[in-house]
């Protein structure tokens, strides 16, 4: 996903927790049945119908959507060359990592999205159809975009993603009311950064792993992992087993080595014919002022973890607001021991504290 995005991304993100705060907290809300216990059928009985709060809720996410696509449409595409809708297979790009990073993104955007119109007290069927799909609405209108760039194209890749993450959602508090299987984000800096350049001989940087930490948090795919963390005690056991609630597992995918989407050779011709723009150059004016090193393209690996998840949503709480508040925030996984499995090395390996 492009730069910008993930700029507007974030910022909606942090928005529509916010809204979602001073709406439960400027109006008399009837959310109190739905505290009474976890998500359980007994306890969404709130009133039907789409209240103010609610309505302000909805308001609210709607403006921010639209101001967002218009700011997305002038600071990236207005600049870039626009035709006739087309495609574009993106699927191998940096070994899908952007992919599970687009399912994850739209899940936890339908729960942000489901969590605030359930503190405003309407009933759970409506807070699931008019919260749920926010992610799938930004990142459709976003494929819509590239589709007319001519710089991009619509990507059946990314929408399958979205999909898939919204549905993942949906279905299961449509299903069970809860979320017993929840995708989960994590990152560490793998310190490929120094591999921004993009020609050797004018030391132009093109920052396709990210310009600072935060940019970071979404362009390094070499230091990201999604994970679908699984709730043992609710899918396999019933309510008076003292297990606790919290501790689930969790397996996790990520990759590692990868300087440019498809692969890190180096540019066979001119810088950027052969598609990947030559990025991999390694800068380090510090430690190796005016050297340049290329990572090989055999680094790029697949990962695959196992490790326990401690689901800070389950945690009981009585403050309603603090409820809702780790709801949101039980899409970070937490750092944990894990064990790790290289598909291309074909070995395991372990780690005493995974992040």
């Amino acid at each position: 996903m492009i730069y910008s995005l993930k700029r507007f991304a974030s910022l909606l993100l942090t928005i529509a927790v916010a809204v979602s705060q001073v709406s439960a907290a400027t109006f008399e809300l009837n959310i109190g049945p739905y505290f009474a216990s976890d998500h359980t059928p007994e306890a969404h009985v709130q009133t039907p119908g789409l209240n103010r709060s609610a309505a302000i809720v909805v308001g609210t996410e709607a403006v921010l959507i639209t101001g967002i696509m218009a700011s997305l449409y002038s600071s990236w595409y207005s600049g870039t060359e626009t035709g006739g809708f087309h495609f574009y297979n993106d699927n191998r790009e940096w070994l899908m990592m952007d992919k599970l990073g687009h399912a994850n993104s739209c899940y936890n955007f339908a729960n942000i999205g489901y969590e605030a119109l359930v503190m405003t007290g309407l009933d759970e069927r409506r807070s699931l159809l008019y919260g749920a799909p926010l992610g799938i609405t930004i990142m459709t209108m976003v494929e819509v975009f590239d589709g007319l760039s001519g710089n991009w194209g619509f990507s059946w890749g990314d929408m399958t993603a979205n999909i898939l993450g919204t549905g993942l959602f949906m279905g299961q508090q449509a299903l069970w009311h809860e979320q017993r299987i929840a995708l989960k984000y994590s990152y560490h800096n793998s310190g490929l950064a120094k591999y921004n350049v993009s020609n050797p001989v004018t030391m132009e940087r093109d920052y396709i792993i990210g310009k600072d930490w935060l940019d970071r948090l979404y362009e390094d795919y070499s230091g990201i992992t999604i994970w679908a963390a699984f709730d043992v005690k609710s899918l396999f056991m019933n309510d008076d087993s003292r297990y606790p609630s919290w501790l689930g597992w969790a397996v996790g995918f990520g990759a590692e080595g990868m300087t440019g989407e498809y692969n890190n050779l180096r540019p066979a011709a001119s810088v950027g014919a052969d598609g990947n723009w030559g990025r991999g150059w390694e800068y380090d004016p510090v430690n190796a002022p005016g050297q340049l090193a290329y990572l090989p393209d055999d680094a790029r690996q697949r990962r695959l973890f196992l490790a326990p998840d401690i689901d800070i949503s389950r945690i009981p709480c009585r403050n309603k607001t603090l409820k809702h508040v780790l709801r949101v925030l039980s899409a970070i996984k937490l750092p944990t021991p894990a064990v790790e499995y290289r598909p291309g090395e074909s070995r395991l390996c372990w780690h005493w504290l995974y992040f």
